[in-house]
């Protein structure tokens, strides 16, 4: 088992939008690919905003796989662009990260 981190910087001017679009949509169409979510975050700095999530995969050729198919989805895509329209990006700059447990970590 591998966690990945992925971290979102939002913006607070359609935050909203992004929310919405992430819990009515993309968490969907992430379920039907595979995903398990296993928590979601927003956090705040003095510069910036973010939304974090933690995904559970089997092993890396799962995660790269189902990654693959979720971005290749057509419900997906058309969503993006929609919403682009509508509200600009909703989404800065991404951070991916995968998780290796110590040896001494207790087992989520």
């Amino acid at each position: 088992m591998i966690h990945q981190l992925r971290i979102y910087e939002i913006f607070e001017s359609n935050k909203a939008a992004f929310h919405a679009r992430f819990r009515d949509h993309a968490m969907r169409i992430m379920a039907r690919h595979g995903f398990r979510i296993l928590s979601l975050w927003e956090t705040r700095s003095a510069t910036r905003t973010e939304f974090a999530y933690l995904l559970a995969w089997p092993d890396t050729q799962t995660k790269a796989e189902r990654w693959a198919s979720f971005k290749a989805d057509p419900e997906w895509i058309e969503i993006k662009r929609v919403s682009a329209i509508e509200h600009g990006d909703l989404v800065g700059a991404i951070e991916d990260r995968t998780l290796t447990p110590t040896a001494y970590s207790p087992q989520l």
